[in-house]
Order: structure tokens, then sequence, then C-alpha cells
């Protein structure tokens, strides 16, 4: 099993950065270069036992945050992916509210 987990390691490593940047596309007049934040996971166990029983598995995630847009007349600017910023932002919204709602409960006692 540990073998499968280091070929899947070897083979994500040197992708690094540039999975983060698609390519230059030419939308008109203008320029994208897309943008994502990229998460990887992998695991992998083993039994002592004869039988051989063990598991693994991987996992990935992109969300795409917006992109770098360059027009003739404008120097380069980024441009955010507003619904997957607010998809984003609601968890995070919703656990700030509940810890903050907690933190109000302790200070009163």
């Amino acid at each position: 099993m540990t073998n499968i987990v280091t070929q899947i390691a070897d083979k994500v490593r040197p992708v690094g950065v540039a999975s983060n940047y698609g390519d230059p596309v030419e939308v008109g007049d203008s320029t994208l270069i897309p943008i994502s934040v990229n998460w990887y996971g992998f695991g992998g166990g083993s039994d002592s036992d004869e039988d051989g029983a063990g598991g693994g598995g991987g996992g990935a995630v992109s969300l795409p945050v917006g992109a770098y847009v360059r027009r003739p007349d404008q120097d380069l600017a980024f441009e955010p992916n507003v619904i997957s910023l607010l998809t984003v932002s609601i968890p995070v919204i919703w656990v700030a509210g509940k810890v903050l709602v907690k933190l109000i409960r302790a200070l009163k006692k």
C-alpha cells in the first residue's frame, strides 16, 4: 500500500503552482488567466494480518476564485469570481456567528 501512496504523491508533487493558474484565454480583445485554489489529500492504511487487508484513498478540490484580466487600454487586473467567494464565505460567516454567540454567553456569566 505504501508503494501506491508514494507513487500518487510523486505524481501530484510536481504540479505545484501551475495547477492554480490556467492557460491564457483570448476573449474578444481581452486576455483572461483563470486562477483557482486547489487542495489534495491522500491516505492509506494496512493491516498486519496475513490476509493483506488494507485500503487507501485520495481526493482533490479545485475552487475557481477569479481571473487576471488584461484589456488593451488597462493594466492587468484581478477580477474575483463572486459566486465562488460567496459559496466559501457563507460557512465562514456561519461559524463566526456561532463562535460570537458562545463568546457573548460566556462573557455574560
